[in-house]
């Protein structure tokens, strides 16, 4: 009698539910999954991972893409892994340093069947390249991707940057400087585009030669403060790409001796847990929530269940630095 048989003779249990439990489905109670996995314990019985994925189809594995790996992304990431192995699956993780060809290789597994769908943070080939992967598996994007054949549950962050511009604005501030990420970005264009709109739907100057690209870290914060102070006028406030950014910003304005806010306001994105300590004022940016929903998205197609994702928004945190 082979060791799966004995397992279904000591537990009762039928071989489907005995499956189930192998494979770390979620669709068995929590008695038969104690049972049978205390039997399997006393017999040292060890899953044949190679023959599971030839029965089942699926390798219980999905990749993650990432051209880079910061603060920010690692939320995402985070996130995301564990909600994997709420579901039975465990994730591989393709950092590509902006490489093609290395990013490329994750959708070569996915296409080889190393794993079972793709999850991507970051990526740097066309979209238009990466579709033609659907056909192999899932694939799902937290970057905004430019077309609806790959989804995405990237919210268009030209909202939050909205809710920052209404508060400066009340505030009195009416000189409005921008650190951006990347140029070539869709969030980058949303984010441009929404300012532009607001200032001038208010009448207010749109500060187009003082637009700042790839400000990414506290250090490039840093040089990017540096810049507003070497202009012919400072800006009355500064919105930020993300929070460490912001971060930059404000310690290299205090070693400037420029007083936040009076004499430069200073807004973040994300709310990350060090902008909070260090007082700074932010859009709070559901990242966790989106990465839950990316999983979800494989799910529906891995799982054949849909789970219906409930409405995000974003969130203005006001604190010292307005």
């Amino acid at each position: 009698m082979s060791k799966f048989d004995e397992i279904m003779k000591r537990s009762g249990y039928s071989k489907a539910t005995v499956s189930r439990v192998i494979n770390n489905s979620r669709h068995v109670s929590d008695e038969a999954r104690q049972k049978i996995t205390e039997i399997m314990k006393q017999l040292n019985y060890i899953p044949n991972r190679n023959a599971i994925s030839l029965s089942t189809g699926q390798t219980k594995q999905i990749g993650i893409v990432t051209s880079t790996s910061n603060a920010i992304i690692l939320s995402f990431m985070n996130q995301f892994i564990d909600t994997a192995m709420d579901f039975g699956f465990q994730t591989l993780i393709y950092t590509t340093r902006g490489d093609k060809d290395i990013e490329l290789q994750a959708f070569e597994d996915l296409r080889s069947k190393r794993v079972d769908g793709l999850a991507i943070i970051a990526c740097v080939n066309d979209p238009e390249k990466l579709k033609t992967y659907l056909e192999y598996g899932p694939i799902v994007s937290w970057q905004r991707m430019g077309n609806n054949e790959i989804p995405s549950v990237a919210m268009d962050q030209a909202e939050g940057y909205i809710l920052a511009l209404e508060h400066l604005v009340s505030k009195g501030y009416t000189r409005i400087a921008n650190v951006f990420g990347r140029a070539d970005s869709i969030n980058t264009q949303s984010r441009r585009v929404a300012y532009e709109t607001f200032m001038a739907s208010r009448g207010l100057p749109v500060l187009k030669e003082d637009y700042q690209y790839w400000v990414f870290t506290s250090s490039d914060g840093e040089e990017a403060m540096r810049k507003m102070a070497k202009a012919p006028e400072l800006p009355q406030a500064v919105l930020c790409s993300n929070d460490y950014a912001a971060i930059g910003i404000l310690s290299e304005a205090r070693k400037l001796h420029i007083s936040v806010p009076e004499q430069l306001a200073i807004v973040g994105f994300d709310d990350v847990e060090l902008a909070r300590v260090l007082g700074i004022t932010t859009i709070h940016n559901p990242i966790a929530e989106q990465a839950t929903q990316a999983f979800h998205q494989l799910w529906a197609v891995l799982g054949r269940q849909h789970m219906e994702p409930e409405p995000l928004t974003y969130r203005l945190i006001e604190r010292e630095t307005t």
